[in-house]
């Protein structure tokens, strides 16, 4: 089982876009692609299933600007992003975009074939929830890579002499050969390869060809790694001599599983915690971006709050304008966290840093009821999944909801039991939200999910506060919630062909923006701007 990290898989990444399962997912691919060509290729083809997800938002969520964008060795929160199209148009790259019957087993599968200068590479690729992703292929040799060690792939027809060449000269955590339609022998380092020995390799008889990939995670993987616990009642097993708080034990979580100290974990939680804030300032001094359907929201509900013309309720309504003001500068390709997931990226951080300030809570308190949150979302990645096209929108806002509402009860002063209980109950109250975006666009009824999320995270916070029973441990809850995603029908799972998006009124505005030039039909208009 793989061990989730808080800012591998959980807090993060830090971005610009839509989504973060096409946004920084596709942007991760396409700087391994780079990285696996030498640089940026002269021609790409990017062909996906029509039944999957990426046939209907490709474009519309920023998968065909995040792979652009890797493939010109862009970062994930890079500002050139929204003027992608010129950038690859000035780089020369020939890129085609086919909707075919590739026999994808999962809904976000790109098989992605790359020419440069005369060399051709098949990369078939996985965006597997919240930016993480995974190379399952190459040239038809079936592998995996994602992304968390030096990765140097060598051709070769001698395998057995190139492993034993690595196991003699190389440090490495593993040396895999992985045969195919070519055969690749994968080595996977803690740092990258030398000059010296990728020499040596080069000269070892029947190696054709080397190609070294560099790390795309904050956190990298090591052989023989170990964490604590990974699951709550293994974390109450943990707990029971040491007596700490949900905070603390996402540190020794996430020194464990980094092989960082604890003041380096809390140190990057404090960066990702002050990014949250920015944007959250970002979105009430307004925002504007004429490739969006929702307008900026924020001024007015503040304007209207500060007037005293809502129904009473000042955190509440405090809660509302920081998730709304966060979304609102994810749909204006400003810089967010995503927390699980850009989809979901209001809901934990809204709900989170609204509730300090009314609490008068510090800085420090702040960090640490993100932590608390981010240990949540570990149990969650590692045994159900932040993919709304895997298991709808209660993997992305449902997920929120329930590290939100541990966060809070931290931030109260509860307990440890109190915590694992509020995530329990938020939770439980997500089963069943389904991903069915107007006009493929991460904004509505996303925005209004969001803000569900965080003020049901409040209440289950309050709740767990005065002892509600939960009934359910939150491990099993967690694998009934995964159970539940995956039975929600495909249409109702980011295809953009169920619920709101095939309302007459949503067709329409896909509609407007297509004629626009804004967006790509979905899989019903069988249309791509994209040439």
């Amino acid at each position: 089982m793989p061990y989730p990290s808080l800012f591998n898989d959980v807090i993060g990444p830090v971005m610009r876009g839509p989504s973060s399962s096409h946004c920084a997912a596709s942007l991760r691919i396409g700087r391994l692609c780079r990285d696996l060509m030498g640089g940026t290729p002269d021609e790409v083809l990017i062909q996906f299933d029509p039944n999957g997800s990426l046939a209907a938002t490709y474009e519309a969520q920023g998968a065909d600007m995040g792979l652009m964008g890797g493939l010109l060795g862009w970062d994930a929160q890079d500002a050139r992003l929204p003027g992608y199209r010129q950038a690859i148009a000035q780089a020369g790259v020939r890129r085609r975009v086919e909707i075919v019957d590739i026999a994808a087993e999962h809904p976000n599968t790109y098989r992605i074939s790359l020419s440069r200068q005369g060399r051709s590479r098949q990369v078939i690729a996985l965006s597997v929830g919240g930016g993480m992703i995974e190379i399952i292929a190459i040239d038809g040799a079936p592998l995996s890579i994602a992304g968390d060690y030096y990765e140097t792939l060598i051709e070769t027809d001698t395998p057995e002499s190139v492993c034993r060449f690595i196991e003699q000269s190389v440090a490495a955590d593993a040396c895999l050969v992985c045969r195919g339609g070519t055969t690749l022998v994968e080595v996977k380092s803690p740092s990258a390869l030398t000059a010296e020995s990728l020499s040596a390799l080069a000269r070892l008889e029947g190696v054709s060809a080397i190609m070294p990939l560099n790390p795309i995670l904050p956190v990298m993987s090591r052989k023989d790694l170990r964490v604590p616990f990974m699951t709550a009642a293994q974390l109450l097993d943990y707990n029971r001599e040491r007596s700490l708080a949900l905070w603390e034990l996402a540190l020794d979580y996430e020194a464990a599983r980094g092989n960082i100290t604890r003041e380096q974990a809390w140190q990057k939680m404090a960066t990702l915690v002050g990014i949250m804030q920015a944007a959250v300032q970002t979105g009430l001094q307004g925002t504007d971006y004429a490739d969006r359907i929702l307008g900026c929201q924020s001024g007015r509900f503040r304007e209207q709050m500060q007037r005293g013309r809502l129904v009473e309720g000042d955190l509440l309504n405090r809660i509302i304008l920081y998730v709304t003001a966060i979304m609102e500068v994810k749909s204006a390709m400003g810089v967010i966290v995503a927390a699980p997931t850009a989809g979901s990226c209001g809901a934990l951080p809204g709900a989170v840093l609204a509730t300090a300030e009314a609490l008068g809570a510090t800085q420090e308190e702040t960090v640490r009821a993100l932590l608390a949150a981010g240990l949540i979302g570990v149990f969650l990645a590692a045994h159900a999944t932040f993919a709304a096209e895997v298991g709808g929108c209660q993997a992305e806002c449902g997920s929120g909801a329930g590290m939100a509402a541990a966060a809070i009860v931290q931030l109260a002063g509860g307990s440890l039991g109190q915590s694992l209980a509020a995530a329990s109950l938020a939770l439980q109250n997500s089963f069943g939200m389904v991903c069915d975006s107007i006009a493929n666009r991460v904004e509505a009824p996303c925005l209004g999910k969001n803000i569900m999320a965080a003020t049901n995270a409040l209440s289950c916070a309050n709740m767990a506060l005065a002892d509600y029973d939960p009934l359910i441990p939150l491990d099993e809850v967690i694998v009934a919630m995964h159970q539940v995603g995956q039975s929600i029908p495909n249409d109702l799972r980011c295809t953009g062909l169920g619920g709101l998006a095939m309302t007459p009124a949503a067709k329409a505005i896909e509609q407007r923006l297509a004629d626009q030039g804004m967006v790509g039909l979905s899989t019903t208009g069988k249309r791509f701007k994209v040439c």
